[in-house]
């Protein structure tokens, strides 16, 4: 929602922060992996061709052949994020002075610290990429590239390259077909990690998707996965009930259940449901175009205390178990919105919310591929 002179600038956020030496790369790749880049790789290009907030990525041939993108943690990085996330009374008080009244800032500080402490180890990250990899095998219109389990360990991470073009590549020369399937390619990625797997790749930004030349989207950045207990699963979709069905009593009798209100909260439920529906306007309608200032204006809707919806954020709590969600429903919608993508939204999420037919030649190819496949 930003506007397009700041999203410019951040941009440069996404791969662009100064690289480490080469020696310092071939050091940890030394360490981790036992022995020099030049001999554990066929070919080995010591200049990253992109570099971001723990880590950079270099180009590197495999002795079969195969392509890869090797991505090689900074030295010491782990070590001085573990400690400062082991600083928890000074991050719980940092919270505290920020976050609303409602928000239960110890729970918020302890799931955050939780994914950024999984985010540091690459053999985790490596798992969960090659289990996104092998559930997209042969799809339709995603890709997940795989992993090079015996190039990769705790800071040095080998996956399949990917040939495609770069976000800024592709807003800047896509058409609007392409950009329509890209869109609902993205959002697809998202319902079914959700509704079908209980698990959300949690970092939906610009610089984590590449647009290969059949129309494939490539998911990349694997490092923040969030997976849901049947559980708490359980607990999400009641909750989406009613807000879809915009039914007042039924969404707040379901958020005082899941935690986001105390039970003596005193709101009208009207207002209620009025002021949680903003993000989910998509869905109430037959047909739904995404825009930048349709993402601007929703968050403004439920963070603006001094707006209409005032006495409803300063209630609000954000149970821990949602807060990826939270940030990967925004990330999806930002997207969106810079892509203009037009669907039928709500019939697209039925397809995985509760098993309905496909709603578009998209979701017909998906459920082609699909058939007989387990956990699908």
């Amino acid at each position: 929602g930003l506007p397009s002179e700041a999203r410019a600038a951040l941009a440069t956020l996404q791969a662009e922060v100064p690289p480490m030496a080469p020696s310092l790369a071939a050091e940890v790749v030394r360490t981790e992996l036992g022995d020099d880049p030049e001999r554990l790789f066929l070919d080995w290009d010591p200049v990253p061709v992109a570099a971001a907030s723990i880590g950079q990525v270099h180009r590197a041939v495999l002795a079969d052949g195969r392509r890869v993108a090797v991505k090689v943690q900074y030295p010491g990085a782990a070590e001085a994020i573990a400690h400062d996330l082991d600083s928890a009374e000074g991050l719980y008080a940092l919270a505290s002075m920020v976050a609303l009244r409602g928000l239960d800032a110890r729970a918020l500080v302890d799931e955050l610290r939780a994914r950024m402490l999984e985010e540091l180890d690459y053999r985790r990250e490596a798992a969960d990429q090659q289990r996104f990899a092998e559930r997209y095998a042969d799809h339709p219109f995603l890709r997940v590239p795989a992993v090079v389990p015996e190039r990769s360990a705790a800071r040095v991470l080998t996956t399949e390259w990917v040939d495609g073009r770069s976000w800024p590549e592709f807003e800047a020369d896509a058409t609007p077909a392409e950009r329509q399937r890209a869109g609902e390619a993205i959002f697809r990625f998202a319902q079914a990690g959700l509704h079908r797997h209980r698990e959300l790749h949690g970092d939906p930004h610009p610089g984590n998707h590449r647009f290969l030349p059949d129309g494939s989207v490539a998911m990349l950045d694997f490092g923040l996965v969030k997976r849901w207990t049947a559980a708490e699963y359980a607990g999400l979709l009641p909750l989406l009930e009613p807000v879809l069905d915009q039914d007042p009593e039924g969404t707040v009798e379901r958020m005082v259940a899941a935690g986001f209100l105390a039970a003596d909260h005193g709101l009208d439920p009207h207002l209620v449901l009025d002021c949680v529906s903003a993000p989910y306007r998509p869905f109430l309608v037959d047909e739904f175009t995404f825009t930048p200032g349709f993402t601007a204006e929703s968050m403004r809707a439920v963070g603006d205390l001094t707006g209409p919806c005032g006495p409803v954020v300063r209630a609000l709590d954000l149970p821990p178990t949602f807060v990826v969600l939270n940030r990967v429903l925004w990330g999806v919608s930002g997207v969106l919105g810079r892509l203009g993508a037009t669907n039928r939204w709500r019939a697209v999420l039925d397809e995985y919310r509760v098993g309905a037919p496909p709603a578009t030649p998209m979701g017909e190819a998906e459920a082609a591929w699909a058939d007989g496949r387990p956990g699908w």
